[in-house]
């Protein structure tokens, strides 16, 4: 069980940060929720508390893994399915995981595949929400400004 102050990362929402923890009546049961406050777009995720372990929800990296994903940002991208669709349902798979590096992984492969031929409605919507949930973490891993990660970020794709 997670505590007010931790930071924690929701798949599919990103990290942020527990401001409290509340009860809440729902269809006539008592429930408790985390209430996370996200860096990006200040907004506020109730996460309920006896689902939170098998919705992915996990404890925001450690400091050495923040040097480990910007050298996967800088790789060259994977390969990949050329059926955007069977794409599209890769990537996904990865970011439902919830975990940063296939989530930095689906980023670097995206963007770097906009940047040679751009990407359809769908795929440029997942390269932004990616996006938005790995600096989302990145930002809090070391307490840096959102603007500063995305520039970060966006330097280090594909540089290698």
């Amino acid at each position: 069980m997670f505590k007010v102050g931790d930071k924690i990362v929701y798949p599919m929402h990103g990290a942020g940060v527990i401001e409290s923890i509340e009860h809440k009546e729902l269809l006539g049961t008592d429930k408790e929720f985390y209430i996370l406050k996200l860096p990006i777009k200040n907004m506020k995720v109730m996460i309920p508390i006896e689902n939170a372990e098998e919705l992915g929800v996990r404890k925001v990296v450690d400091q050495n893994i923040f040097k480990d994903v910007m050298a996967l940002l800088a790789q060259n991208k994977e390969v990949m399915p050329d059926n955007w669709n069977r794409r599209y349902r890769a990537n996904l798979e990865k970011v439902k995981s919830g975990d940063i590096f296939e989530v930095a992984a689906v980023v670097r492969n995206l963007e770097i595949l906009d940047r040679e031929k751009g990407l359809s409605t769908g795929e440029r919507k997942m390269l932004n929400n990616s996006k938005q949930i790995l600096i989302s973490e990145l930002t809090l891993v070391r307490d840096l400004k959102e603007d500063d990660v995305v520039s970060l970020v966006n330097a280090t794709i594909g540089s290698h």
